[in-house]
């Protein structure tokens, strides 16, 4: 729906409801202030909610650990009161698995009750998070059943009509963003988790990094027309060290230092809790750089996503490190953003992606490019230079050695305007693990095609196609 159909369907005079403090923020005081989408620098952020690692589904549990005895009032009350000391108009996204809405036990009814108290409170989004990867082990249909039946629950406890704005997918099938468009009235989801290939036993390299209206026929692929148009906005779940990136699988390396981490950016578990609280701190601060500093200037907006577990708080990476570090850490972050980037703002997924939503109407007009010099803190190598284009057709990366002026050589050329299929029949015993949009050249280096090149040594009709979007690199 519209932004004004939006306020219409949430004020009093239309349900008889009160009114939210996060509608009255949002969309009345500070309308002037947050609405648009050029001009601002915002970060999303997420506290998940499990029952064990992995869930899926009820009883899809891909890991059987039972976290319960970390999941308690005191862990994400201390964290929702980390995240706003030194950001009191901060708004955040809960997001709740299925076993974590419906747990009877005591620890998990009082979250819930405390979640609703903080929508009341600071206007935050109470959101459903069907696991990381629904997709790669339940059928589509199951995937879109559970997550009616999680909206319904989270409408239940939270009240007053409430529904939330966005779903935190992981990833998501585009059959399952179609089906919340249409069937949910919701518009924004998380959708992809940008970059990710033999990761957590899975993997989804190909989509653009900031924001898109999905293809019917991939999750990844940005829709080409009216006839594959999904209306609901994909996001990012964290923001990564684009160097960091072109590796695929995870940590390797004997030190943490040395060692190759293709997820490293915003999120914690590749930060604070690998790094330690200074050299963590400086990956994530330069990772919001390159999109509140050079993105911002070539984007016209910045946008960051960030996903952290409850869990961390009780299990952080380093035992020695103790209950409050993971807080601390927040409290760092956040407090250190804020104070770097006056105007950013911490708001909801759902509400970013509708204020991107009410800017673009179709993926005809934006243009995302960025550019990165590595911060040479493990495989973010210091003398690489990266550079990112992604729009509608296409998305192209050129590596080089800036230190040697060495020229520049495609490392990534996905093409967007030809045909693209995901992978169907995914149950628990015969999961499809990867959802990868992978054509013309891939930044992983996983097949024979995939050896950087030249632009000029490109196929005549990719470089025709370069040229139409970018012809000065010609």
């Amino acid at each position: 729906m519209d932004r004004r159909n939006f306020i219409k369907k949430t004020t009093a005079t239309s349900a008889g409801l009160t009114l939210s403090p996060y509608f009255t923020s949002v969309f009345t005081k500070n309308s002037n202030k947050i609405a648009s989408l050029m001009g601002g620098r915002f970060v999303t952020f997420c506290i998940m909610i499990r029952v064990t690692p992995w869930e899926v589904s009820r009883d899809v549990k891909l890991l059987p650990d039972d976290e319960s005895p970390y999941h308690t009032l005191e862990v994400v009350r201390d964290m929702r009161e980390a995240f706003a000391e030194n950001n009191p108009e901060g708004r955040l996204t809960w997001g709740f698995t299925l076993n974590a809405l419906e747990d009877k036990r005591s620890n998990y009814s009082d979250i819930r009750k405390y979640v609703k108290e903080c929508y009341e409170k600071y206007g935050d989004e109470v959101s459903y998070f069907p696991g990381y990867f629904p997709a790669m082990y339940l059928p589509r249909e199951r995937v879109n059943k559970e997550m009616s039946e999680a909206i319904e629950i989270i409408s239940d406890f939270v009240g007053n009509g409430y529904r939330p704005q966005s779903i935190m997918g992981g990833f998501l099938a585009a059959d399952s963003l179609k089906y919340l468009a249409e069937k949910e009235d919701i518009h924004v989801a998380h959708a992809t988790i940008w970059s990710q290939h033999a990761v957590d036993g899975g993997g989804a390299d190909g989509s653009p990094s900031y924001p898109f209206y999905p293809s019917t026929e991939h999750f990844c692929k940005p829709a080409q027309g009216k006839s594959d148009f999904i209306d609901c906005v994909n996001l990012d779940g964290w923001s990564v060290d684009f160097l960091s990136a072109i590796h695929s699988g995870g940590f390797q390396g004997t030190t943490p230092y040395n060692g190759i981490s293709s997820r490293r950016g915003v999120g914690p578990i590749e930060t604070y809790c690998d790094l330690g609280p200074e050299i963590g701190h400086l990956s994530v601060m330069f990772t919001q750089s390159l999109h509140f500093d050079s993105g911002f200037e070539l984007n016209g907006f910045g946008f960051v996503p960030n996903i952290w577990e409850a869990i961390l708080v009780k299990q952080p990476a380093r035992k020695d490190w103790g209950d409050q570090y993971i807080l601390d850490m927040l409290k760092k972050w956040v407090g250190e953003t804020k104070k770097r980037w006056e105007d950013v703002q911490f708001i909801t997924f759902g509400e970013f992606g509708e204020i991107w939503r009410n800017h673009y109407t179709n993926n005809d007009k934006w243009n995302y490019r960025f550019e990165e010099k590595g911060l040479g803190i493990a495989n973010s190598y210091p003398d690489k230079e990266i550079k990112w284009f992604m729009n509608k057709n296409f998305r192209l990366a050129l590596l080089r050695n800036w230190h040697r002026n060495t020229p520049e050589k495609v490392i990534d050329f996905t093409r967007y305007d030809i045909p693209a299929n995901e992978p169907h029949g995914a149950t628990p015993e015969n999961p499809k693990k990867d959802w990868s949009l992978m054509n013309v050249m891939n930044q992983k280096r996983l097949r024979p095609q995939d050896k950087p090149l030249p632009l000029h040594e490109l196929r005549e009709e990719d470089k025709l196609l370069i040229a139409k979007y970018y012809p000065e690199l010609f």
